[in-house]
């Protein structure tokens, strides 16, 4: 076993910007194919149905691929190099990596083995009509709810099965161009030279961890095992262990970080990471920002998303996204999109207590007209900020 590798904070900083690829605008190339490449970099790219301002999914890839077209993302799917899996949330994943999806697979349909003979009864049925007619959505099913919904946690009996159906393997989904769920049978998704065989529980152990830490960069073992494809606790902590005694896994200390042990892959013991000072607007559900304890260890950067906070107590706004400037976060902008009437609407631009250079402003201010541009918006209106000098400058460049 090797000794911790010593790092900077600056230096743990880079290896985590370049592992989420944001060390520079277009870290992955230009084009459908560099969607892709980030998509099987990262393993996982997180699905998110809020539209505010662009969903999740599509914000994530556009904050790295300068060209970002949204249809690109159905095109994968339907030319079999990505599917939509669950691992700690529902999101895009490679499709060579299938086979690493039937553990979580196999875990929902334990956790549902329990049912009433109605449910899988029709469940069979569902089954049984997308064999016969092929892909359906959820409304070519019949309006079989008893009593009138209250939102999606309260779906009528056909939406229930389709999903759990989904969720244990059975099914998968396909989106339209709407964001509405297509679901067909895995062997007609599936191409025939994908593997579907159960990996062994080390294996898929290994896989998690490896896959953990090329998005993660450097992680401890909660973060690890958090992303990890609801892999459970002592079957990756021994995997862990007996990785880093292969030296196929580095331990890390970084300096002023002393609660927990750190973990990175070998590719970055000496690898040089130049962090470029590109302005990234990112979105909540970003990989980077998914794990709140995390992105205040390592950036200071104390973040929540409010829209799952009362009204009352937000601080920031309902939909805040971050922004990144190089490795440091410097503002906050609760944004929504008003797309009939094209404008982007900053209810709260927030800066952190960092003094900016004028430059660095008219930076902020060429991403925000990108973002709005993205947004299929031709306008940007400002609302409130707590830096009137800097939304001055901003109203000029922008507004």
């Amino acid at each position: 076993m090797s000794k911790p590798i010593l790092l900077t904070p600056s230096q743990a900083r880079k290896i985590i910007l370049h592992a989420a690829g944001l060390s520079r605008h277009g870290q992955f190339g230009k084009g459908k194919e560099a969607a892709y490449k980030l998509i099987n970099h990262l393993g996982f790219v997180q699905i998110d149905t809020n539209y505010i301002v662009e969903r999740a999914h599509h914000h994530s890839i556009a904050a790295r691929v300068p060209d970002y077209q949204t249809e690109w993302l159905t095109q994968l799917q339907a030319a079999g190099r990505i599917f939509e899996s669950w691992t700690f949330a529902s999101g895009y994943v490679p499709m060579h990596e299938y086979r690493f999806s039937l553990p979580v697979k196999q875990i929902f349909a334990a956790k549902r083995a329990l049912q009433t003979p109605l449910e899988i009864n029709l469940m069979r049925k569902v089954l049984d009509r997308i064999a016969r007619e092929g892909p359906l959505m959820a409304r070519d099913f019949e309006n079989d709810r008893l009593t009138k919904s209250s939102g999606w946690w309260d779906w009528r009996p056909s939406k229930v099965a389709l999903e759990r159906l989904h969720f244990d393997g059975r099914l998968m989904t396909m989106r339209t161009g709407n964001f509405q769920k297509v679901y067909d049978l895995p062997e007609n998704i599936i191409p025939a030279s994908v593997d579907t065989s159960m990996p062994a529980p080390e294996e898929y152990a290994r896989h998690v961890i490896v896959r953990s830490l090329k998005a993660l960069g450097i992680a401890n073992f909660k973060d690890i095992a958090r992303s990890g494809w609801y892999a459970k606790q002592n079957l990756i902590k021994p995997a862990l262990q007996k990785m880093v005694s292969e030296g196929k896994v580095y331990t890390v200390l970084v300096k002023g970080l002393t609660d927990s042990t750190l973990y990175m892959l070998p590719e970055y013991k000496n690898k040089k990471i130049t962090v470029a000072g590109d302005v990234f607007i990112l979105s909540p559900f970003d990989i980077l920002n998914v794990f709140r304890q995390r992105l205040l260890k390592f950036f200071h950067f104390d973040y929540m998303v409010e829209c799952f906070v009362p009204a009352p107590k937000r601080k920031y706004g309902y939909f805040s996204l971050p922004v990144l400037l190089g490795d440091t976060f410097v503002a906050r902008m609760d944004s929504k999109a008003e797309r009939k009437q094209q404008i982007l609407i900053i209810h709260n631009l927030h800066f952190e207590p960092i003094e900016l250079s004028k430059p660095t402003i008219v930076k902020i201010a060429k991403a925000i007209k990108e973002f709005a541009r993205f947004n299929q918006c031709s306008s940007v209106e400002f609302k409130k900020s707590n830096k009137k000098t800097y939304l001055k400058i901003m109203q000029q460049l922008v507004g």
